[in-house]
């Protein structure tokens, strides 16, 4: 999976080494040779698992989408940020920060029964 690309719809053969990456920066920080440009390119779709190919002098609007299962693989791409989030402590030993208040239980723990008058008394009738 790309760390460069977080929404890579589509893996791409380099003609160079023939193997698969999903964006140029993988294929640099794998290999040790420049990566050889051609019009020809094979994809991968991750969506349907099919190969393709796509010539890229020839692109046009209607080549953005996988041909087994239209899955448009043109789309913007969303890189990782840097982002300053709020940390809290262990979940499992202080859980008041995902504990719902709005909902106040009621102080009396008995077990409800079938007979119990006041247990969905407003949706009688």
């Amino acid at each position: 999976m790309c760390k460069h690309i977080l929404n890579a719809q589509v893996s791409i053969r380099s003609p160079c080494c023939r193997k698969w990456f999903d964006c140029v920066e993988c294929h640099q920080e794998s290999e040790n040779h420049p990566l050889l440009q051609k019009f020809d390119m094979t994809f991968a779709c991750k969506k349907c698992k099919k190969c393709f190919r796509k010539d890229a002098q020839e692109f046009e609007e209607a080549d953005e989408y996988c041909p087994h299962c239209d899955n448009h693989f043109v789309i913007d791409a969303k890189t990782p940020k840097a982002a300053i989030t709020v940390e809290g402590e262990d979940v499992r030993v202080d859980n008041r920060m995902i504990k719902d208040d709005r909902i106040k239980s009621s102080s009396k723990q008995q077990p409800v029964s079938i007979f119990d008058p006041d247990f969905d008394a407003d949706k009688l009738g």
